[in-house]
């Protein structure tokens, strides 16, 4: 057996460079993050071969002088911590790691003037062997050139991903932060070509934000994005959420920042994924930039050295705070549903390979029985949305009213319903689509689809009115746990208490689950316990249990609404779209599809070659 012995400096800095420089997308972040705090106000990165071979970051910051510089290639030396409160963290950068660490397997050379300085300086780090400081020629700001990045520890080299990958690394790495400093120029070169550029935006409220958001992730985004802003004492959440409707396979364009910085915390990503759990299908993801900003002593950013993950300080609020802010944005969002829709769906009209059946000048439209679109609602139309009454009996009751014959009234009495958001219903294709006519376009919507919703609100709002319906088990079930899980369980029992779950204490390490939830019918009630208490530690909330709440009453909706291929008349249409109109997420069905789909009348024209 070997003697304990003392590593050498070098090699404990190549040891530690493991831990924060993974790729070059590490060391574009750390360079850039420390001209950040620099208070830059332009910064521009250039990489070739994708990085392995050179990475340039010059800012026009503050510089540094002489003495400042010798420091800055020694480990654990740092300008961001004026105080040795860890708990008062105001930078990006905080650890006195980052230039050691890359200069310990690469080779280095940092150029730097402080602001009012008379020259700049020059310092050259090679493998961690540290050379002597030189003059140089430079303006105000820090220029550092990162060549050959991991030929002190080659075999690091296999890890690294083709070109095209860390390339994207570091082009998101970048688009993240420039996003939380939209008063900060950025650009990226790679190999001379130019993958980012965004310039300097004026002021820093919502306005100015949203700019920096449409220059990096589209017109589209911003387009279809619901502004954020909930304070709550001295927390803040601001940003933007995507309607359910503009949505990805992946959840790559989740922009979470905590104080500006970009994060992925499970925490938050969790709270998110609840906050759409209702109004988008679980194999899709929703579109978000959010920013939460708090005292630095409500949060913990001290937890791994890519500080991508942090520690609250109240979990539970910020998970709260967060769902809260995200389904209130939802529902006042009502009916709207994205524009990528109607995009998509104008891309798939073609001419090509188009000839007119034979007769068809001679066809004409027929609208179904029940009169034109300006008939008046009559009190039979308005019956096809009764109130569900009581949910307790949601599995036996009939779940939607039998529908009406129309109502005759005057066509003189009758509002104008072109003029309302979702039109005037004028037909029904093929039993399953109604087609409705507005002041500058249609619409056509999805009859189930639509309803489905519609069910599904009016059952949540009756669950919440009169509570969840609970049973109770003939024997009650015991439920063996250790100690910590069962008091983690007991602790949210009131909350388990609201979604129908009674349970108690049966002595050290066991519940006793003595009613469920009467929408669930038969459960395996050891297997959700687990469940939830997985649930409860990981995220702080019972998700399990609502989210099978939430599927079955989703799945009840379904069956209890109005299916394709049933006939409706005008007055029932015009009530649907009425309906859809006043209630919140109607825009999508409880998969996350969208009900309805708007053509304007500009893109109808444009469809037929005609200028508008």
């Amino acid at each position: 057996m070997h003697s304990i012995r003392i590593l050498p400096p070098t090699l404990v800095n190549r040891i530690a460079a493991g831990e924060v420089v993974e790729r070059p997308a590490s060391v574009v972040k750390e360079l850039v993050e420390n001209a950040i705090d620099a208070g830059a106000t332009r910064i521009d990165i250039a990489l070739e071969q994708a990085g392995k071979n050179r990475i340039t970051v010059h800012d026009n910051g503050s510089g540094m002088d002489k003495g400042e510089l010798a420091l800055a290639v020694l480990r654990h030396a740092t300008s961001k911590l004026p105080s040795d409160d860890l708990l008062n963290i105001r930078y990006l950068g905080f650890r006195g790691e980052a230039l050691p660490a890359i200069a310990s397997v690469s080779r280095l050379i940092v150029t730097t003037r402080a602001a009012g300085a008379e020259g700049a300086w020059s310092l050259r780090v090679e493998g961690g062997d540290i050379g002597a400081i030189e003059p140089a020629t430079l303006a105000a700001g820090t220029r550092i050139e990162v060549r050959d990045i991991f030929y002190a520890t080659p075999a690091r080299l296999k890890f690294l991903k083709s070109d095209r990958t860390e390339i994207q690394q570091a082009l998101d790495m970048v688009r993240r932060l420039s996003m939380a400093h939209p008063a900060i120029a950025f650009s990226l070169a790679s190999d001379g070509k130019t993958m980012l550029r965004v310039q300097a935006t004026t002021g820093d409220g919502p306005e100015a934000r949203l700019s920096r958001l449409r220059d990096i992730m589209g017109k589209e985004f911003t387009e279809n994005a619901l502004a954020l802003d909930r304070q709550r004492e001295a927390i803040r959440l601001t940003g933007f959420a995507a309607l359910p409707t503009f949505n990805r396979g992946t959840s790559a364009e989740q922009y979470l920042f905590v104080n500006n910085r970009p994060v992925r915390d499970k925490l938050l990503l969790g709270s998110l994924r609840t906050a759409y759990q209702d109004v988008i299908s679980h194999s899709r993801y929703p579109v978000v930039a959010l920013f939460l900003d708090l005292p630095a002593g409500e949060v913990d950013v001290n937890v791994h050295p890519a500080k991508t993950e942090v520690r609250f300080r109240d979990s539970n609020a910020m998970r709260g705070m967060m769902i809260g802010a995200i389904k209130h944005a939802l529902s006042d969002a009502g009916f709207r549903a994205s524009t990528s829709v109607s995009a998509q769906a104008l891309q798939s009209f073609t001419t090509e390979h188009y000839a007119p059946p034979p007769g068809s000048h001679n066809i004409t439209p027929t609208l179904p029985r029940g009169g034109g679109g300006y008939e008046r609602l009559g009190e039979s139309a308005r019956r096809f949305f009764e109130p569900l009454g009581n949910m307790t009996s949601l599995l036996t009751r009939e779940m939607t009213p039998p529908l009406a014959k129309p109502a005759d009234a005057p066509a003189e009495n009758s509002p104008d319903y072109t003029l309302y958001p979702l039109g005037a219903a004028r037909a029904q294709l093929h039993r399953t689509y109604i087609v409705a006519e507005t002041v500058d376009g249609l619409v056509i919507v999805d009859q189930h689809a639509a309803h489905e919703r519609l069910v599904h609100e009016q059952m949540k709002a009756g669950l919440e009115a009169q509570g969840m319906a609970r049973q109770k088990l003939l024997i009650p079930e015991v439920v063996a746990l250790d100690e910590a899980t069962a008091e983690c369980l007991l602790a949210h029992s009131h909350e388990l208490l609201a979604l129908g779950l009674v349970m108690e204490s049966f002595g050290a390490g066991a519940v006793v689950v003595r009613e469920t939830p009467a929408m669930l019918g038969e459960v395996d009630i050891p297997a959700l316990i687990h469940e939830l208490a997985d649930n409860i530690r990981e995220g702080g909330e019972a998700v399990a249990l609502k989210e099978r709440i939430e599927h079955l009453s989703g799945t009840l909706a379904c069956h209890g609404s109005v299916r394709a291929g049933r006939t409706l008349s005008i007055d029932e249409m015009n009530a649907l779209l009425r309906r859809m109109e006043q209630t919140p997420f109607s825009g999508q069905c409880n998969h996350g599809r969208p009900t309805y789909i708007e053509l304007k009348r500009k893109d109808i024209e444009k469809l037929f070659g005609r200028r508008g």
